[in-house]
């Protein structure tokens, strides 16, 4: 192992408790997209105590924040994102991706003078649907990074990232009420709307490329059984493989929006929750290094099948990719059969097989930015 590899080790390791503190203290108090106000505080805390130079609000989101250190030529940066999901609380193990990223911070600062680096963290908020990585960008975010680096909980450990593309709507009808009993006549029932287009939804199915994914919930249709709905609402997503595809495919599915509007009398309003996200493009090189880095320290890459399907999931860091080079593996907590986005999962993200995840993820990240400025020229790994 090189004296670089090392030094960020030991950085890492001295850090290890309040690391874990960090991971633990976001687990227990879950906060959803765009409402992080209080993670966005805490999890810069140690790098502004360690010299990080920290910008809370950054680019004039208020649950963002971005910390440097350095001013080697090679940019690295770690991408930490802590929002919780909506009746999970941290289901999908956003409290790890902080605190190792925050970890791998560390350990590059160790020795970013001797590496060539500037290591820099992000803080971005709203990954679960909100799109906070693509508000960013559009503000300037990462402009000019050599390398933006994450890692995500999952069942088992998957190197490469393979996420669908997908957009996120809101969708609500606006109907008329009435007595359900007296006078059902005279009312336009938004409920129905939705009933329709579900039933649409689930016969285009079958005319549908395999690997695409529509899906979504109804959050509200009527207040009371004996008035017949006038307002329903819900969000639905569309998963394709490419931002191309989902272009050609998302007008068909809305289609089904419409024929519940039609159908019912309703009138129909969709209003996208952000851009779309894109499929990922991972760094090559980034992802050679990393899948040494994480073997040499005992992880093990599950083979495909069902246990690997995590890869698969949607994420806004999809977006940075197509910007700058970058990686997105995933560090299995050893949770099945529970998987993410259920109870079970979030329970496994905090534990003795969460905390091995969190500093194996945040050395493998290091040491993955040390072996980038090696090869870009920063310095000898």
């Amino acid at each position: 192992m090189s004296a670089l590899k090392e030094a960020a080790r030991r950085a890492v390791e001295r850090r290890a408790e309040e690391l874990i503190g960090l991971s633990e203290r976001l687990h227990a108090d879950p906060e959803t997209a765009w409402e992080e106000h209080r993670a966005a505080a805490t999890v810069p805390e140690l790098l502004d105590r360690v010299g990080f130079d920290v910008t809370s609000s950054y680019l004039g989101l208020e649950t963002a924040f971005h910390a440097t250190f350095g001013s080697g030529p090679v940019r690295v940066a770690l991408c930490a994102e802590y929002d919780a999901l909506p009746g999970l609380g941290h289901a999908c193990g956003h409290n790890l991706i902080a605190a190792s990223s925050v970890g791998a911070a560390l350990g590059l600062a160790a020795v970013a003078d001797d590496a060539g680096l500037t290591v820099e963290v992000y803080g971005t908020p709203a990954e679960e649907g909100g799109g906070g990585k693509i508000e960013m960008l559009d503000r300037g975010a990462f402009t000019g990074v050599d390398l933006a680096m994450m890692v995500h909980p999952a069942p088992v450990d998957v190197a490469e990232a393979r996420p669908f593309a997908v957009s996120h709507s809101k969708v609500a009808y606006t109907g008329k009420s009435a007595h359900a009993a007296a006078y059902p006549e005279a009312g336009v029932n938004a409920a129905d709307a939705f009933t329709v287009a579900q039933v649409a939804i689930g016969l285009l199915r079958q005319q549908l490329p395999a690997s695409a994914r529509v899906h979504g919930v109804v959050t509200h249709a009527g207040d009371a059984p004996n008035a017949i709905p006038e307002r329903a609402s819900g969000r639905w997503y569309v998963r394709a493989e490419t931002l191309a595809e989902l272009a050609e495919l998302e007008p068909r599915v809305m289609r089904a929006f419409e024929a519940g509007a039609l159908a019912t009398g309703c009138e129909l309003t969709v209003e996208p929750e952000s851009k779309p996200y894109a499929e990922f493009r991972a760094d090559e090189r980034a992802l050679a290094h990393y899948r040494a880095n994480a073997v040499a320290l005992g992880r093990e890459f599950a083979p495909p099948g069902q246990a690997a399907r995590m890869n698969r999931a949607s994420t806004d860091m999809g977006n940075v990719s197509q910007v700058v080079p970058a990686i997105h593996p995933y560090i299995g907590i050893g949770s099945l059969p529970a998987t993410n986005h259920q109870h079970e999962f979030a329970a496994y993200c905090v534990g003795p097989t969460a905390q091995r995840a969190l500093l194996d993820g945040a050395l493998a990240l290091a040491w993955t930015g040390v072996d980038r400025a090696a090869s870009d020229g920063g310095a000898a790994g």
